[in-house]
């Protein structure tokens, strides 16, 4: 609860006095929140929240497996796409050496739909757990999946994920 809370005001552009304001605490306990001193309850969680403009909420947790491929690479599989903010899945990024090794340093723009495409197809081949949280939005994938090259163990390895995925949207 402390990175969220914290998260929020500074996304919110707050000073923890304006926004102890705004949810009608003291700043004291602001501070103590977001240090780890003190922990809110639900209720003051949500109005603190509330306060700098964001809702407490639920979403399903993402667990991975590990998959081996016919050729004894292993894969990472999510147990539920994962979604990000909109800033995050259209922003510009530098992939990690680990992912972007044939174009170290090229600079992706995730709002162009080819080169989404292009990060997507390197991240669910030669990405980790990590790579997935911070590349991979779930609605976008299920909207290019059937566009998206990939070598068919990963597409069997990912199909009932984003099968239930874009169920659960239709």
């Amino acid at each position: 609860m402390t990175n969220l809370l914290l998260e929020a005001r500074q996304a919110a552009g707050l000073r923890q006095e304006e926004l102890a304001d705004r949810a009608q605490t003291s700043n004291t306990a602001i501070s103590a929140y977001e240090h780890g001193h003190k922990s809110p309850t639900l209720e003051t969680a949500g109005r603190v929240l509330a306060a700098a403009g964001f809702e407490l909420t639920t979403r399903p947790r993402v667990t991975f497996s590990e998959v081996k491929t016919s050729r004894g690479r292993t894969i990472t599989v999510p147990s539920v796409l994962p979604r990000l903010s909109v800033r995050e899945a259209l922003a510009s990024v530098t992939l990690p050496l680990h992912l972007n090794w044939s174009a170290p340093g090229r600079t992706f723009h995730l709002r162009d739909r080819r080169e989404r495409a292009w990060v997507y197809e390197i991240v669910l081949r030669e990405g980790g757990h990590e790579d997935i949280l911070t590349y991979i939005d779930g609605a976008l994938l299920v909207d290019l999946w059937d566009e998206m090259v990939l070598p068919r163990d990963i597409r069997e390895a990912w199909q009932p994920v984003v099968t239930e995925a874009g169920e659960v949207a239709a």
